[in-house]
């Protein structure tokens, strides 16, 4: 069965890929910070008849991803599928007012880490010429909005990765993908504004937004394309939501 190993798995959309791929056959490395909800998953997605390897790290740590992907078994090696879902937005505020360690933790999940884990993953889809990245992006990542720079720029970051992987590994018969979700229900806002009920209700208040499930459909879809086809770029909104600022709120 092809392997597909998705980081950030332990909530949102990175879990409901899981659930998603593990129905479709496919034999699954997870990935996440959380180590008990990360097993538990596991066990609970091997009843699909899959196989499942839980990986604990952060992606943040570039040791601790070299350790872990350059020691997976032998039968676990070959991954056929790299889905870089980790990602995360901390506050919400013009750029005086932002507090530097959340640039921090933003840019080294959003953009390092991506990169971490796709140089990690990538030598051997060169070795077999065949591959496919699917990079998580975001409307924000297109659109800018009022007190978003820095969450904008790490994802205006990666749909410039995603373009230029797709350059780079063009001669090597890698697929490269750019999901990019508009709002979507998921642990977001709790991250977001560190817990905050009110900004987080806020958040999803008047209008019904995407489900993580709407996420991962596209994502297998994209996946499962015949080797010939490439989704590029895949912009995915709430039919009440335009752009990043104008929303159908009832």
């Amino acid at each position: 069965m092809p392997i597909v190993l998705i980081t950030g798995a332990t909530a949102g959309i990175g879990e409901a890929t899981a659930r998603l791929l593990a129905k479709n056959g496919f034999d699954l490395i997870l990935n996440g910070r959380r180590q008990e909800r990360l097993d538990a998953l596991a066990e609970e997605l091997k009843k699909e008849g899959i196989r499942v390897l839980p990986l604990a790290f952060d992606v943040r740590d570039r040791k601790a991803v070299e350790e872990h992907l350059s020691g997976l078994p032998a039968d676990w090696k070959d991954i056929d599928v790299l889905i870089n879902n980790a990602g995360l937005a901390l506050g919400r505020a013009s750029l005086e007012d932002n507090d530097p360690t959340d640039w921090d933790t933003m840019i080294d999940t959003n953009i390092k880490g991506l990169l971490y884990i796709t140089h990690a993953v990538v030598p051997q889809m060169i070795e077999r010429k065949t591959g496919h990245i699917v990079n998580l992006g975001s409307i924000a990542g297109k659109e800018v909005y009022k007190s978003g720079a820095v969450y904008n720029a790490t994802k205006f970051a990666v749909e410039a990765l995603t373009k230029g992987m797709r350059i780079d590994f063009l001669p090597h018969n890698i697929r490269v993908t750019c999901i990019c979700p508009g709002n979507t229900r998921t642990e977001f806002p709790q991250v977001r504004f560190k817990g905050d009920t009110e900004k987080v209700y806020a958040t999803y208040k008047g209008f019904r937004p995407l489900e993580a499930e709407d996420i991962a459909d596209a994502i297998c879809w994209a996946i499962t394309r015949p080797p010939h086809v490439c989704i590029n770029d895949m912009l995915v909104m709430p039919t009440a939501q335009a752009d990043t600022v104008n929303f159908l709120k009832t």
